[in-house]
């Protein structure tokens, strides 16, 4: 019964599905079914899933952007490990599809011998190579900017719990995670990456990290972190946002060790941006609100979408052809379909 009071574990559909009717209201009030194709116009279809987060990325300012390589479709090891010696990245390190999401083939390596492994099934696409980010903690910031403002908003901050136990002194890895609530509903992934010490009994009150990778299908925990919303906090990402022209939508994916230190500017990394396909996640903490709370903060983001649209449009942008962002779309589904099927 907790599953149906609990709705993030529901499936994307049940919380798109009732928002139809208002997406196609929008639609017909922008005279285009493909309005929020110009809602960042810095980026490939305004990031609906299928641009290259490398190519992302680089549009991020130097200080905050994680060391990262491009790693090409069937590239031998011996070029990525080159790349890896000048690059003067060491392990721990991070790897994932150049265009994915939801946390698909998102991996921590920790050994060359790891990376070996994760490319002998996986180069057959487009990836990144990551330097791991250290910081303690990591959130997800929605920002907005109308192009023809000067000030930006915050309108959602999601911090991100990664999956933990903590040990009794008595009782195995493997029993803590099947008797935990949480992390039993990620058991075959968790048994996967703890194969080698899944018997191993942790100390009493010993807190172990079960996954430091900050994507739900991974077991982080999404909590709703708008509390957190300041001016101090909207000037510092505005101001950074601004460094990144036409982009004026989206989700940035940061780590850091305090909010005072991004206010600053100080150690902090932004792992990803996201766009139009990103959502406001804090809608996912089913203790800090509603399920119908959820479907209308999904309403009023398309609603900013739609304003943003409005302006770029004014401002010579044009949307892209109906034909065009659908073939995008179907070449994203056949795409995460062969994701999903070497996972």
């Amino acid at each position: 019964m907790k599953i149906f009071k609990n709705w993030e574990y529901w499936p994307a559909y049940m919380y798109y599905l009732p928002n139809i009717p208002y997406a196609i209201y929008l639609a017909l009030k922008s005279k285009s079914l493909v309005f929020f194709s110009i809602t960042n116009p810095a980026i490939k279809h305004s990031g609906n899933g299928y641009e290259s987060k490398f190519e992302t990325l680089k549009l991020i300012p130097p200080k905050q952007k994680p060391i990262s390589i491009f790693i090409q479709k069937n590239e031998c090891l011996n070029t990525v490990l080159n790349k890896i010696k000048e690059k003067n990245l060491h392990y721990p390190l991070i790897i994932k599809p150049d265009i994915g999401f939801r946390g698909l083939l998102v991996k921590q390596l920790k050994t060359e011998k790891d990376l070996t492994q994760y490319l002998s099934k996986n180069n057959c696409i487009d990836l990144i190579l990551q330097e791991f980010i250290s910081y303690k903690n990591e959130c997800g910031i929605f920002y907005y900017r109308l192009p023809n403002s000067e000030k930006g908003y915050i309108t959602s901050i999601t911090l991100k719990k990664f999956l933990t136990v903590i040990g009794d002194g008595k009782s195995s890895l493997l029993n803590l995670i099947k008797n935990d609530e949480r992390a039993f509903h990620y058991l075959e992934l968790l048994t996967e990456l703890h194969n080698n010490k899944l018997y191993s009994i942790p100390l009493k009150n010993e807190e172990v990290v079960l996954n430091v990778i900050g994507n739900h299908s991974k077991g982080t925990q999404f909590i709703n972190g708008n509390h957190l919303i300041s001016r101090d906090l909207e000037k510092s990402i505005d101001s950074f946002m601004k460094e990144i022209p036409d982009f004026y939508y989206g989700r940035l994916d940061i780590k850091y060790n305090s909010i005072d230190n991004v206010i600053k500017k100080q150690e902090f990394k932004v792992l990803e941006i996201n766009g139009i396909i990103a959502e406001p996640t804090h809608i996912y903490d089913a203790s800090k609100g509603t399920y119908f709370k959820a479907l209308k903060a999904i309403r009023e983001h398309w609603k900013i979408i739609s304003e943003i649209t409005k302006q770029n449009k004014k401002n010579g942008f044009n949307y892209e052809t109906i034909s065009c962002f659908i073939k995008s779309l179907i070449h994203l589904k056949k795409y995460t379909s062969f994701i999903k099927s070497i996972v």
